[in-house]
Protein backbone atom coordinates (compact mmCIF):
# COMPACT_ATOMS: atom_id res chain seq x y z
CA UNK A 1 0.00 0.00 0.00
CA UNK A 2 1.62 3.70 -0.83
CA UNK A 3 3.51 5.36 1.94
CA UNK A 4 2.79 2.24 4.55
CA UNK A 5 5.32 1.11 6.38
CA UNK A 6 7.27 -1.60 4.14
CA UNK A 7 9.57 -2.98 6.55
CA UNK A 8 6.69 -3.37 9.33
CA UNK A 9 6.07 -7.23 10.21
CA UNK A 10 2.76 -6.97 11.20
CA UNK A 11 1.04 -9.14 14.20
CA UNK A 12 4.59 -9.85 15.31
CA UNK A 13 4.71 -9.43 18.96
CA UNK A 14 7.85 -8.07 18.73
CA UNK A 15 7.11 -5.29 17.12
CA UNK A 16 3.58 -4.15 18.98
CA UNK A 17 5.48 -0.68 20.15
CA UNK A 18 7.22 0.13 16.95
CA UNK A 19 3.67 -0.25 15.29
CA UNK A 20 1.77 2.03 17.84
CA UNK A 21 4.18 4.79 17.41
CA UNK A 22 4.24 4.67 13.58
CA UNK A 23 0.15 5.25 13.37
CA UNK A 24 -1.02 7.03 10.72
CA UNK A 25 -1.59 10.75 12.17
CA UNK A 26 -2.83 13.01 9.16
CA UNK A 27 -5.70 12.49 6.04
CA UNK A 28 -3.74 13.07 3.46
CA UNK A 29 -1.49 10.33 4.29
CA UNK A 30 -4.33 8.25 4.63
CA UNK A 31 -6.82 9.00 1.85
CA UNK A 32 -3.01 8.94 -1.00
CA UNK A 33 -2.43 5.02 0.91
CA UNK A 34 -6.41 4.09 0.04
CA UNK A 35 -6.32 6.00 -3.38
CA UNK A 36 -8.83 8.42 -2.61
CA UNK A 37 -9.08 12.07 -2.29
CA UNK A 38 -10.36 14.70 0.57
CA UNK A 39 -13.76 16.00 -1.60
CA UNK A 40 -14.90 12.05 -2.08
CA UNK A 41 -14.83 11.46 1.36
CA UNK A 42 -15.87 14.83 3.04
CA UNK A 43 -12.28 14.67 4.67
CA UNK A 44 -11.90 17.86 7.03
CA UNK A 45 -8.58 18.58 9.06
CA UNK A 46 -10.65 20.95 10.81
CA UNK A 47 -12.40 18.38 12.66
CA UNK A 48 -9.18 16.46 13.27
CA UNK A 49 -8.07 19.40 15.35
CA UNK A 50 -10.78 18.74 17.85
CA UNK A 51 -10.02 15.41 17.86
CA UNK A 52 -7.28 14.13 15.63
CA UNK A 53 -6.94 11.39 13.25
CA UNK A 54 -4.57 8.38 14.39
CA UNK A 55 -5.18 5.07 13.03
CA UNK A 56 -3.05 1.49 13.05
CA UNK A 57 -1.24 0.71 9.04
CA UNK A 58 -2.27 -2.62 10.11
CA UNK A 59 -5.57 -1.57 10.52
CA UNK A 60 -5.66 0.45 6.75
CA UNK A 61 -4.44 -2.34 5.47
CA UNK A 62 -7.72 -4.30 5.69
CA UNK A 63 -9.68 -1.13 4.56
CA UNK A 64 -10.55 -1.48 0.49
CA UNK A 65 -8.39 0.75 -2.14
CA UNK A 66 -10.66 3.27 -3.95
CA UNK A 67 -13.80 2.91 -1.91
CA UNK A 68 -15.00 6.38 0.12
CA UNK A 69 -17.62 4.27 1.62
CA UNK A 70 -15.28 1.43 3.59
CA UNK A 71 -17.19 0.55 6.62
CA UNK A 72 -13.37 0.47 8.13
CA UNK A 73 -12.64 3.54 7.13
CA UNK A 74 -15.93 5.64 7.78
CA UNK A 75 -14.89 4.56 11.83
CA UNK A 76 -11.41 6.44 11.48
CA UNK A 77 -12.56 9.19 9.14
CA UNK A 78 -12.49 12.87 10.00
CA UNK A 79 -15.52 14.51 8.11
CA UNK A 80 -16.60 17.69 7.97
CA UNK A 81 -20.39 16.02 9.90
CA UNK A 82 -18.60 16.04 12.93
CA UNK A 83 -18.85 20.00 12.76
CA UNK A 84 -22.29 20.31 12.73
CA UNK A 85 -24.45 21.35 15.33
CA UNK A 86 -26.76 18.21 16.45
CA UNK A 87 -29.33 19.12 19.39
CA UNK A 88 -29.37 16.39 22.00
CA UNK A 89 -25.60 15.74 21.77
CA UNK A 90 -23.51 16.70 24.37
CA UNK A 91 -19.40 15.91 25.41
CA UNK A 92 -20.92 13.49 28.45
CA UNK A 93 -23.40 11.44 27.07
CA UNK A 94 -22.90 8.63 29.37
CA UNK A 95 -22.63 10.58 32.69
CA UNK A 96 -19.45 9.50 33.72
CA UNK A 97 -18.17 12.89 35.26
CA UNK A 98 -21.23 12.48 37.93
CA UNK A 99 -19.69 8.79 38.14
CA UNK A 100 -16.32 10.22 38.94
CA UNK A 101 -14.94 9.60 42.47
CA UNK A 102 -12.44 11.81 44.75
CA UNK A 103 -9.58 9.57 43.20
CA UNK A 104 -7.99 10.16 39.87
CA UNK A 105 -9.26 7.58 37.21
CA UNK A 106 -12.36 5.62 39.26
CA UNK A 107 -15.30 5.57 37.86
CA UNK A 108 -17.55 4.02 40.26
CA UNK A 109 -21.22 3.74 38.30
CA UNK A 110 -22.56 0.71 39.03
CA UNK A 111 -23.13 -1.70 41.81
CA UNK A 112 -20.39 -4.59 42.21
CA UNK A 113 -17.50 -3.43 39.87
CA UNK A 114 -15.47 -0.50 39.26
CA UNK A 115 -13.54 1.10 36.45
CA UNK A 116 -9.97 1.88 36.62
CA UNK A 117 -8.59 4.53 33.65
CA UNK A 118 -4.96 3.02 33.14
CA UNK A 119 -4.56 4.93 29.66
CA UNK A 120 -5.84 7.83 28.33
CA UNK A 121 -4.56 7.20 24.43
CA UNK A 122 -5.72 4.41 22.23
CA UNK A 123 -4.27 3.02 19.36
CA UNK A 124 -6.93 4.50 17.21
CA UNK A 125 -9.46 7.30 17.55
CA UNK A 126 -12.86 5.97 16.38
CA UNK A 127 -15.05 8.89 15.52
CA UNK A 128 -17.86 7.78 17.57
CA UNK A 129 -15.47 7.39 20.41
CA UNK A 130 -18.00 7.77 23.51
CA UNK A 131 -15.30 9.03 25.19
CA UNK A 132 -13.52 12.04 22.88
CA UNK A 133 -13.67 14.32 25.05
CA UNK A 134 -13.28 12.81 28.67
CA UNK A 135 -10.69 14.82 30.67
CA UNK A 136 -8.21 12.37 30.76
CA UNK A 137 -5.68 14.96 32.40
CA UNK A 138 -7.41 14.54 35.71
CA UNK A 139 -7.90 11.08 35.38
CA UNK A 140 -5.36 9.38 34.20
CA UNK A 141 -3.49 6.95 36.69
CA UNK A 142 -0.09 6.42 36.62
CA UNK A 143 1.68 3.69 38.60
CA UNK A 144 2.55 5.59 40.92
CA UNK A 145 -1.10 6.50 41.88
CA UNK A 146 -2.62 3.18 41.77
CA UNK A 147 -1.75 1.94 45.10
CA UNK A 148 -4.18 5.15 46.39
CA UNK A 149 -6.41 4.21 43.35
CA UNK A 150 -6.97 0.35 44.69
CA UNK A 151 -7.28 1.62 48.36
CA UNK A 152 -10.58 2.79 46.98
CA UNK A 153 -11.29 -0.85 46.27
CA UNK A 154 -10.28 -2.78 48.95
CA UNK A 155 -12.17 -0.35 51.29
CA UNK A 156 -15.16 -1.58 49.10
CA UNK A 157 -16.58 -5.06 50.08
CA UNK A 158 -18.67 -5.23 47.65
CA UNK A 159 -16.73 -4.48 44.68
CA UNK A 160 -16.05 -7.78 42.70
CA UNK A 161 -14.85 -7.11 39.89
CA UNK A 162 -12.11 -4.66 38.62
CA UNK A 163 -13.11 -2.60 34.43
CA UNK A 164 -9.02 -1.68 32.70
CA UNK A 165 -10.34 0.80 30.59
CA UNK A 166 -8.92 4.01 28.95
CA UNK A 167 -8.37 5.50 26.32
CA UNK A 168 -6.87 1.72 25.97
CA UNK A 169 -5.50 0.10 29.03
CA UNK A 170 -3.58 -1.94 26.57
CA UNK A 171 -1.28 0.87 25.38
CA UNK A 172 0.29 0.58 29.24
CA UNK A 173 3.27 -1.75 29.13
CA UNK A 174 3.69 -5.46 30.33
CA UNK A 175 5.72 -4.50 33.59
CA UNK A 176 3.31 -1.72 34.54
CA UNK A 177 -0.05 -4.16 33.77
CA UNK A 178 1.74 -6.69 35.48
CA UNK A 179 2.43 -5.02 38.85
CA UNK A 180 -1.54 -3.58 38.46
CA UNK A 181 -3.31 -6.57 38.06
CA UNK A 182 -1.08 -8.40 40.89
CA UNK A 183 -1.69 -5.55 42.90
CA UNK A 184 -5.76 -5.91 41.99
CA UNK A 185 -5.44 -9.95 42.53
CA UNK A 186 -4.37 -9.44 46.09
CA UNK A 187 -7.65 -7.40 47.13
CA UNK A 188 -9.54 -10.57 48.46
CA UNK A 189 -12.54 -9.59 47.54
CA UNK A 190 -12.01 -9.10 43.91
CA UNK A 191 -13.03 -11.70 41.87
CA UNK A 192 -12.61 -10.84 38.24
CA UNK A 193 -10.81 -8.19 35.71
CA UNK A 194 -12.71 -7.11 33.19
CA UNK A 195 -10.23 -5.76 30.36
CA UNK A 196 -12.04 -3.55 27.86
CA UNK A 197 -10.24 -2.94 25.19
CA UNK A 198 -9.57 -2.31 20.83
CA UNK A 199 -6.19 -3.32 20.48
CA UNK A 200 -6.23 -6.89 19.36
CA UNK A 201 -8.78 -5.93 16.53
CA UNK A 202 -6.64 -2.77 15.29
CA UNK A 203 -2.99 -4.04 16.92
CA UNK A 204 -3.03 -7.65 17.09
CA UNK A 205 0.54 -8.00 17.41
CA UNK A 206 -0.20 -6.39 21.59
CA UNK A 207 -1.52 -9.54 22.28
CA UNK A 208 1.79 -11.75 23.32
CA UNK A 209 2.65 -14.02 25.42
CA UNK A 210 3.83 -11.33 28.31
CA UNK A 211 0.69 -9.58 28.32
CA UNK A 212 -1.79 -12.36 29.02
CA UNK A 213 0.36 -13.63 31.97
CA UNK A 214 0.29 -10.11 33.32
CA UNK A 215 -3.08 -10.10 32.76
CA UNK A 216 -4.51 -13.31 34.61
CA UNK A 217 -2.56 -13.35 38.38
CA UNK A 218 -3.76 -16.21 40.22
CA UNK A 219 -6.71 -16.28 42.22
CA UNK A 220 -9.07 -14.25 39.47
CA UNK A 221 -10.81 -14.73 36.65
CA UNK A 222 -10.46 -12.45 33.46
CA UNK A 223 -12.56 -11.40 30.65
CA UNK A 224 -11.28 -9.90 27.39
CA UNK A 225 -13.95 -7.78 25.98
CA UNK A 226 -13.02 -6.50 22.29
CA UNK A 227 -14.28 -4.26 20.32
CA UNK A 228 -15.42 -5.24 16.68
CA UNK A 229 -18.53 -3.17 14.55
CA UNK A 230 -17.47 -5.19 11.37
CA UNK A 231 -16.04 -8.51 10.14
CA UNK A 232 -13.84 -7.17 7.85
CA UNK A 233 -11.68 -5.91 10.64
CA UNK A 234 -11.19 -10.14 12.09
CA UNK A 235 -8.34 -10.81 9.70
CA UNK A 236 -6.28 -13.63 10.18
CA UNK A 237 -3.80 -11.57 12.63
CA UNK A 238 -6.79 -11.12 14.86
CA UNK A 239 -8.16 -14.68 14.84
CA UNK A 240 -4.30 -15.48 15.96
CA UNK A 241 -4.51 -12.76 18.87
CA UNK A 242 -7.87 -14.40 19.58
CA UNK A 243 -6.66 -17.87 19.92
CA UNK A 244 -3.95 -16.50 22.33
CA UNK A 245 -6.39 -15.17 24.50
CA UNK A 246 -8.47 -18.10 24.81
CA UNK A 247 -5.50 -20.49 25.04
CA UNK A 248 -4.38 -18.45 28.30
CA UNK A 249 -7.87 -19.67 29.82
CA UNK A 250 -9.66 -16.11 29.62
CA UNK A 251 -13.17 -15.91 28.66
CA UNK A 252 -13.79 -13.75 25.10
CA UNK A 253 -16.50 -11.39 24.43
CA UNK A 254 -17.00 -9.05 21.68
CA UNK A 255 -19.32 -5.62 21.90
CA UNK A 256 -20.02 -3.30 19.32
CA UNK A 257 -22.00 0.10 18.33
CA UNK A 258 -24.58 0.01 15.90
CA UNK A 259 -23.17 3.03 13.59
CA UNK A 260 -25.17 4.64 10.15
CA UNK A 261 -22.86 3.53 6.92
CA UNK A 262 -21.04 1.24 9.04
CA UNK A 263 -22.95 -1.58 10.19
CA UNK A 264 -26.87 -0.64 9.72
CA UNK A 265 -28.21 -3.74 8.02
CA UNK A 266 -29.53 -7.15 9.43
CA UNK A 267 -26.70 -8.88 6.64
CA UNK A 268 -23.90 -7.33 8.03
CA UNK A 269 -24.51 -8.02 11.62
CA UNK A 270 -25.28 -11.77 11.54
CA UNK A 271 -21.88 -11.77 9.36
CA UNK A 272 -20.02 -10.19 12.42
CA UNK A 273 -21.20 -12.35 14.84
CA UNK A 274 -20.82 -15.53 12.78
CA UNK A 275 -16.83 -14.10 12.21
CA UNK A 276 -16.17 -13.56 15.59
CA UNK A 277 -18.11 -16.97 16.75
CA UNK A 278 -15.83 -18.60 14.37
CA UNK A 279 -12.85 -17.06 16.30
CA UNK A 280 -14.14 -18.16 19.57
CA UNK A 281 -15.37 -14.82 20.44
CA UNK A 282 -19.33 -14.55 21.94
CA UNK A 283 -21.18 -11.43 20.55
CA UNK A 284 -22.00 -9.95 23.91
CA UNK A 285 -23.47 -5.95 23.45
CA UNK A 286 -24.35 -3.89 20.31
CA UNK A 287 -24.43 -0.71 22.24
CA UNK A 288 -27.07 2.09 20.21
CA UNK A 289 -24.83 5.10 19.79
CA UNK A 290 -23.40 7.22 23.03
CA UNK A 291 -24.64 10.47 21.31
CA UNK A 292 -21.56 12.72 21.78
CA UNK A 293 -20.79 15.87 20.16
CA UNK A 294 -19.04 15.66 16.76
CA UNK A 295 -20.74 11.66 16.12
CA UNK A 296 -24.36 12.95 15.39
CA UNK A 297 -23.84 11.52 11.81
CA UNK A 298 -23.28 7.43 13.07
CA UNK A 299 -27.19 7.93 14.62
CA UNK A 300 -29.70 5.91 14.15
CA UNK A 301 -33.33 6.32 15.21
CA UNK A 302 -34.04 3.85 17.89
CA UNK A 303 -36.90 2.41 15.76
CA UNK A 304 -34.45 1.27 13.22
CA UNK A 305 -32.52 -0.27 15.93
CA UNK A 306 -35.16 -2.28 17.28
CA UNK A 307 -36.20 -3.75 13.81
CA UNK A 308 -32.52 -4.48 13.20
CA UNK A 309 -32.17 -6.11 16.29
CA UNK A 310 -35.43 -8.11 15.05
CA UNK A 311 -34.15 -8.83 12.23
CA UNK A 312 -30.69 -10.76 13.43
CA UNK A 313 -33.14 -12.63 15.76
CA UNK A 314 -34.61 -14.16 13.01
CA UNK A 315 -31.07 -14.54 11.37
CA UNK A 316 -29.33 -16.04 13.61
CA UNK A 317 -29.30 -18.60 16.86
CA UNK A 318 -30.03 -16.88 20.27
CA UNK A 319 -26.34 -17.28 21.34
CA UNK A 320 -25.17 -15.01 18.67
CA UNK A 321 -27.64 -12.24 18.77
CA UNK A 322 -26.07 -9.56 21.00
CA UNK A 323 -27.87 -7.73 23.74
CA UNK A 324 -29.10 -4.38 22.24
CA UNK A 325 -28.62 -1.64 25.06
CA UNK A 326 -28.02 2.44 25.31
CA UNK A 327 -26.08 3.75 28.51
CA UNK A 328 -28.13 5.84 30.60
CA UNK A 329 -26.95 8.75 32.49
CA UNK A 330 -28.16 7.77 35.63
CA UNK A 331 -29.36 4.42 35.69
CA UNK A 332 -27.77 1.03 37.51
CA UNK A 333 -26.98 -1.01 34.41
CA UNK A 334 -26.99 -0.78 30.85
CA UNK A 335 -30.56 -0.23 29.54
CA UNK A 336 -32.01 -3.32 27.23
CA UNK A 337 -33.98 -2.04 24.11
CA UNK A 338 -35.22 -5.38 22.99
Amino acid sequence: MPNSPTSLTLHSGTDWKRQLADVVRDGDTLLCALGLTPEQVGFSAAACRGFRLKVPWDFVRRMRHGDPDDPLLRQVLATGDELLDAPGFGDDPTGEAEGAVARAGILHKYRGRVLLVVAGGCAVNCRYCFRRHFPYDSNRVGRKDWAQALDYVAAAPDIHEVILSGGDPLVADDPALEDLCATIADIHHVRRIRVHTRLPIVLPARVTDRLLAALSPAGVQTVFVVHANHAREIDDGVGQAFQRILDAGMTLLNQSVLLAGVNDDIDTLAELSETLFAHGALPYYLHVLDRVTGAAHFDLPESRALALHAGLRKALPGYLVPRLVREVAGEASKTPLA
